[in-house]
């Protein structure tokens, strides 16, 4: 192997260790089982397909405090292997015990790509969903897993997910803009010459930023982009999701950003159940994934916002997303833009 080769693989570990490192502290957990919609979600849509899990073997990827395999044994299964890397697990086996749950579910401390588990399984369930959907890369360890131990005809929970976009007013923004008007009123001091930095700093960051969306500051009805099948898709085909969007604004507004958010669904004899991040729904702890235009664009009633989108992972960490935007507002058109999400800071390539 060359030096180039073993220092990337190198780089790549020490990524997986920070990614797994950082759910061993309980605030990230507290937070996902805190966040009502997504938790109550998967608990309903484990016990709609009860008729699937009932008596069967499931494999819980990336199970954290094993709730959702907890979730699995209410719904009837006959044995879960809960696979998880980080230290958490320690504290699953007690959430377990406590449970008194020991003989159904079995935790598998390690990544699910080196896990051995006694036999293949029925059911995959899994929580894999980052921000903007494919933050974190989870999913890809989810297809390992389906590609090596779900039976023929195996069921997938969730069994598919939707990406969605639509442009945006972003309010919080526009309000910092114009607070460097405000300092004179305020301290005597005139500050307006601040504001071509501070719209630099703000709107021309090539940073995806994660924020709430209110359904007031959703100028189009949204637009889906793209779709998952989770029973066919594959890793390659990850490595680049792409789509179009056609949105028509509802009125006079300013866009100033573009905003991403996704559901996923769990099938249903009666009618599937969809855990939607939307503006238009109760909040989650994904929020929504906010694309910054480097300039405001004024809209009226029917004015057309177009383009492509790809999302990909980053080169220089794949468990990180970049989103890539050719996009035309109005009369402005052939504008291009690409986004990064990291820890913090951008890494766009």
């Amino acid at each position: 192997m060359s030096l180039s080769g073993k220092k990337k693989k190198l780089d790549r570990s020490a990524q997986d260790n920070v990614y797994f490192e950082s759910y061993s502290d309980v605030t990230i957990h507290e937070e996902m089982i805190a966040d009502k919609v997504r938790t109550n979600a998967y608990r309903l849509g484990i016990l709609k397909n009860y008729k699937a899990i009932k008596g069967k073997v499931v494999l819980d990827v990336g199970a954290g405090t094993c709730v959702l395999s907890i979730f699995c044994v209410h719904a009837g299964a006959k044995k879960v292997y809960a696979v998880e890397a980080s230290a958490i697990a320690e504290q699953a086996k007690e959430i377990v015990k406590l449970n008194k749950m020991e003989d159904k579910i079995t935790i598998i401390k390690g990544t699910l790509e080196t896990a051995e588990l006694p036999e293949n399984v029925d059911v995959i369930v899994s929580e894999w969903m980052g921000y903007a959907l494919l933050h974190e890369s989870m999913l890809n360890s989810v297809l390992f897993a389906r590609d090596k131990w779900l039976k023929p005809g195996g069921l997938m929970l969730p069994s598919v997910a939707a990406l969605y976009i639509a442009p945006i007013n972003e309010p919080v923004a526009e309000d910092r803009l114009n607070f460097w008007s405000t300092v004179k009123d305020q301290y005597g001091v005139d500050m307006t010459c601040m504001y071509d930095f501070a719209r630099k700093c703000i709107m021309m960051t090539s940073e995806i930023a994660v924020n709430s969306v209110t359904m007031e500051d959703v100028l189009s009805h949204p637009a889906k982009f793209a779709e998952l099948d989770l029973h066919t898709v594959t890793t390659e085909q990850l490595e680049s999701v792409k789509g179009s969007f056609n949105c028509e604004c509802f009125g006079s507004s300013s866009v100033n950003a573009l905003c991403i958010w996704f559901s996923v669904t769990f099938p249903g004899d009666d009618k599937p159940l969809v855990l939607c991040t939307s503006p238009f729904n109760q909040e989650t702890h994904w929020k929504q994934s906010i694309l910054y235009l480097d300039e405001a664009f004024e809209v009226a009633q029917d004015t057309k916002v177009a383009g492509e989108i790809t999302m990909s992972p980053s080169v220089k960490n794949p468990r990180h997303v970049c989103v890539h935007l050719d996009y035309s507002i109005g009369e402005h058109t052939n504008k291009s833009k690409t986004f990064s999400m990291g820890d913090g800071f951008p890494d766009s390539e």
